[in-house]
């Protein structure tokens, strides 16, 4: 990735674990985004991620799944708790707390779209052929986004100013 700023991610989430009506009743309409245990995403957090970067926040697992918001980071990556909490489904024994494995970001919700972007939508338009989220068997939770891509999304989703 260049180091222009801001930087454009999409950042997956299944509706029934946190959704995007969820982040905006959070305080603040903020939360960490904890619980990544896939070490290119942690990457991604920690190398590239900076406040200020533009997400789309996209409902994964969901019928149809799709972007449905944008978010905002506004907190840097720093130690996952939940990677210490034996109680945490995010558990990681081996994980050391003088060096943490996994990392967490804060967000907070922009806007919710005035439409469901819907995956099949994303994928008919070839524009957006290169997005990640289109590829075939990518699963990842944090994708890269690029400025033209999220400008096509913005518009997909009712909004014409630049967010």
């Amino acid at each position: 990735m260049t180091n222009d700023r801001p930087r454009y991610w999409l950042m997956k989430s299944e509706p029934n674990a946190f959704s995007f009506d969820d982040l905006l009743a959070a305080k603040g309409k903020r939360t960490c985004w904890d619980g990544i245990r896939n070490y290119q995403a942690r990457n991604f957090m920690r190398d590239d991620m900076r406040k200020g970067d533009r997400v789309l926040y996209y409902h994964s697992n969901a019928k149809p799944p799709g972007v449905v918001g944008l978010a905002e980071v506004v907190k840097e990556a720093y130690p996952d708790h939940t990677q210490f909490d034996p109680a945490s489904h995010y558990h990681d024994p081996q994980s050391d707390p003088a060096d943490p494995r996994w990392l967490m970001v804060d967000i907070k919700a922009l806007r919710k779209l005035p439409r469901l972007v819907e995956l099949d939508e994303l994928k008919s338009r070839p524009e957006l052929s290169e997005m990640a989220v289109v590829q075939r068997g990518q699963r990842l939770s944090i994708q890269p986004v690029t400025p033209e891509e999220w400008a096509v999304v913005l518009e997909l989703g009712g909004l014409t100013a630049k967010i």
